[in-house]
């Protein structure tokens, strides 16, 4: 059987005088709607169940819509399982931590088995969004966002990532936080942006469906799921200190954002 590695695909496509950058986006979003379109039909029953139970917990929407900032800064709609008490979002936090009160007991469950991200593949289908990428921030977090990390904003955000497996234990790491905003910025922002742009300038097909295979792995088995997520970063020549990071075996510190001196202390801009 014929096969071609990543390398040989590249040089395949540029020796016939095609330009790789439209290559990828083709292909990415041909990949996009194939796979959401799969997906959503796919996981259609325990999204239905899901649906049922969090209307069923208090006969409210069981769907929360929030605004994002998409590619080129470009606000879009992000459709999300509501995990949350109704108006949970006019208490003016951002980042939730696992002991939130916010959260519902069914929210608890569907935030474990991530559930809540089956509907961001409508986001994907319509083209807001696509399957890998930077996760979407809200303004007030992208507002803030050094001229690196303004970078983030130059392609579609995604479902997952790189930062999306070494970070998935968000809630746990703001679990007990004062200030879950402040303690995002400093012991997760730096990591997840940092993650984020190496992405960016090292993605490809070939990348997009190994980060795809892993975040799966990762549901089952965060540890393994851990330990090719830094193996992937070290096969594409990643500095020491982001290989460090995304093994995750050391405790998180206060850090400043890529692109900055300086710890976040407070998101005023």
């Amino acid at each position: 059987m014929f096969t071609m590695s990543a390398r040989q695909l590249r040089i395949f496509i540029e020796n016939r005088g095609i330009n790789m950058s439209i290559f990828t986006v083709f292909f990415k979003r041909i990949m996009d709607i194939l796979f959401s379109s799969f997906g959503l039909l796919f996981f259609s029953l325990p999204l239905i169940t899901a649906i049922f139970l969090i209307w069923r917990h208090d006969f409210k929407s069981p769907f929360y819509v929030s605004i994002r900032v998409g590619k080129d800064e470009k606000p879009f709609k992000i459709i999300k399982l509501r995990t949350m008490v109704v108006n949970a979002h006019k208490k003016g936090v951002d980042s939730t931590a696992i002991n939130d009160s916010r959260i519902t007991p069914v929210g608890h469950f569907i935030r474990r088995y991530k559930l809540d991200e089956i509907t961001q593949l409508w986001n994907v289908l319509k083209g807001d969004m696509s399957l890998v990428g930077p996760r979407p921030n809200v303004k007030s977090e992208t507002d803030i966002y050094t001229s690196t990390e303004k970078n983030l904003l130059s392609v579609k955000p995604g479902i997952t990532d790189f930062a999306s497996i070494v970070f998935s234990d968000e809630g746990e790491i703001l679990a007990g936080k004062a200030n879950p905003d402040i303690a995002y910025n400093q012991l997760i922002r730096p990591g997840k942006s940092s993650l984020g742009l190496f992405y960016i300038k090292n993605n490809s097909i070939y990348i997009d469906v190994i980060i795809l295979v892993v975040t799966i792995l990762s549901i089952f088995s965060r540890s393994t799921a851990l330990k090719i997520n830094a193996l992937i970063l070290k096969n594409l020549k990643a500095p020491a200190e982001l290989i460090t990071t995304a093994k995750r075996k050391k405790e998180l510190f206060p850090k400043p954002p890529p692109g900055s001196n300086k710890i976040v202390r407070t998101r005023k801009i």
